[in-house]
């Protein structure tokens, strides 16, 4: 791809980023053209339809995910896991986009997005180390974990980044084995 191309698809990926992350999918594909700079042809020239223009920006953020749990993984268990929960949740919290593929999780499909099953593995890594070294309580799942963080993160994301901060540490709290009942 050429400088200018290459430019220019970065610039479209940050308009819509930026555009997805305030006002949702629902936002015009002439708008992100016009807040990238760009006409709408290049637009559709690099992602042929909304949903290729999303997915290239959601598989971006699965692979920062990704890249981050793989980093916490070398450190002790139990910050590692609340650590990564918390960075999730704001940046979910942060960006709309995210918060409305969490809601839609049969969208990314792990046939269709190989990253979105890297990243459960290494979630189910960190939670299982932070059971097996007593931070965090056995009786949860992975799919427990993650039903209540897309739960804190779409109802605390409707009341703003302190509303979603303290939903999630709250979670936290209820998760870490010590607080168990």
């Amino acid at each position: 791809m050429r400088a200018d191309a290459r430019r220019n698809v970065e610039r479209v990926l940050k308009a819509a980023e930026e555009l997805f992350a305030d006002e949702g999918l629902s936002v015009p594909v002439d708008m992100i053209a016009a807040r990238a700079g760009v006409g709408v042809g290049t637009l559709y020239r690099h992602f042929p339809t909304k949903e290729a223009l999303f997915t290239a920006i959601v598989v971006a953020h699965l692979e920062s995910l990704s890249a981050r749990a793989r980093d916490l993984a070398a450190s002790e268990p139990g910050e590692a896991f609340f650590t990564f929960l918390r960075e999730m949740g704001e940046m979910a919290a942060r960006k709309r986009d995210l918060a409305d593929i969490l809601a839609r999780a049969g969208l990314f499909t792990v046939e269709t997005c190989p990253v979105k099953q890297q990243l459960q593995e290494q979630f189910e890594t960190l939670l299982e180390r932070a059971q097996a070294a007593g931070a965090v309580r056995p009786d949860v799942t992975g799919d427990d974990v993650t039903a209540l963080l897309m739960g804190a993160c779409l109802t605390g994301g409707e009341h703003g980044q302190p509303a979603a901060d303290v939903m999630v540490s709250v979670i936290c709290d209820g998760l870490r084995a010590d607080h168990r009942r």
